[in-house]
């Protein structure tokens, strides 16, 4: 008896498929690192209490909120 000819084969596709399937998230990658961030205002409250407009560009995203305690600790009266 021989061995059935298309084994080669079907390891080929497997191993073209799994080198397909990794390839996409580093695709994915390359692509959306291009992106810019969007434009535009937030506004901010100063140490001395007045409220601003600073473009979003200047401020770095902490994603952290502070707590109203310290926040009154923080604001200067006049």
């Amino acid at each position: 008896m021989q061995a059935p000819n298309h084994i080669p084969l079907r390891r080929k596709m497997v191993v073209w498929g799994a080198a397909v399937l990794s390839a996409i998230p580093l695709l994915r990658w390359t692509f959306s690192a291009k992106k810019e961030k969007p434009s535009g205002t937030i506004k901010m409250l100063t140490r001395d209490g007045k409220l601003v407009e600073v473009d979003k560009r200047y401020v770095s995203v902490k994603k952290e909120k502070i707590e109203d305690e310290e926040l009154r600790g923080w604001v200067k009266r006049n």
